[in-house]
């Protein structure tokens, strides 16, 4: 097996990632710059979409990050997937989320005895 080399290209803006754990209650949001940093995490009320922009602004500013920085986000969709989808990508946060199953067991998108299917990007 082969070791990852991760070369540093001068042209790419630093970028900040932001996880999401989605609940109907709240979200719990972790941020990071990258591999060894230790994430900023916090918690919002769920569909709180004035703090989610302050909480990404606030992430820039923690990580010294220019405020036009990308934002990369990934979360399961599920529930909050599409609409939440469509406002981070107005909002200009790339997003990419993983249908996975809620069946123990199961492989992902595995339903009712479907076939198990990829993880896909929208």
């Amino acid at each position: 097996m082969k070791p990852t080399i991760h070369t540093k290209n001068e042209d790419t803006k630093p970028t900040l990632y932001l996880a999401f754990e989605l609940s109907n209650q709240d979200w719990k949001l972790g941020f990071t710059v990258g591999l060894g940093q230790s994430p900023r995490q916090r918690k919002i009320t769920a569909g709180d979409m004035t703090t989610l922009k302050q909480e990404i602004t606030l992430a820039k500013q923690w990580f010294g990050l220019p405020a036009d920085a990308p934002v990369l986000s990934c979360y399961e969709a599920g529930r909050d997937g599409f609409w939440l989808h469509r406002f981070l990508e107005h909002e200009h946060v790339t997003n990419r989320s993983a249908e996975l199953t809620t069946k123990p067991g199961a492989g992902l998108g595995q339903h009712r005895g479907q076939p198990p299917r990829q993880a896909h990007q929208d």
